[in-house]
């Protein structure tokens, strides 16, 4: 074999590794992307439910005030309730709820079921969570099975951390 046939053949094996390390390294950055996808998803599911849980006991406390620092309180938002169920402003929500739902009751519980659904682009998120709600009112009379509700919620990052944007039965508005 010829000097010139063995510098082409070494060539062509010089050309197959570069071209196998660097589909080595994409593979590798590859696979890194995904386990840090995975991670930041756990972390999320984590971070909502925390926040999910927390909300439901400022509900619970039974007064309007408590769960107030989850809320936007932006001027525009929309609240969405069962009753009226629509809300023109934050005060007027936190009135109306108080006045609709928490007045006439001597013990509130809000509890988030499990089927927690996280979806979030960049530095919008939103939740889907099942919900129930046990009320005493009163007169010693309680509701419950009547308020088993899918709970639906938009929530925008700020620098603050998450505020709910809307977030209720089904919308109602949070910040993150």
């Amino acid at each position: 074999m010829s000097a010139s046939v063995r510098n082409a053949d070494n060539r062509s094996v010089e050309r197959w590794r570069w071209l196998f390390y660097v589909a080595l390294a994409f593979a590798g950055a590859l696979l890194t992307f995904v386990g840090a996808r995975a991670q930041q998803k756990t972390s999320d599911d984590a971070t909502f439910r925390k926040l999910i849980d927390e909300y439901c006991a400022a509900w619970s406390t039974g007064t309007a005030d408590a769960p107030a620092k989850f809320y936007a309180k932006d001027n525009g938002l929309v609240f969405y309730d069962v009753a009226p169920f629509a809300y023109h402003s934050w005060k007027e929500y936190h009135e109306g709820v108080q006045k609709e739902f928490l007045e006439g009751a001597s013990e509130i519980k809000l509890t988030a079921g499990k089927d927690l659904k996280v979806t979030r682009r960049g530095m919008i998120a939103w939740t889907t969570v099942p919900m129930h709600l046990m009320e005493k009112s009163k007169d010693g009379k309680t509701s419950e099975s009547a308020r088993d509700v899918q709970d639906a919620a938009v929530l925008l990052e700020r620098g603050t951390g998450l505020s709910l944007q809307a977030m209720e039965k089904p919308l109602r508005a949070v910040a993150l």
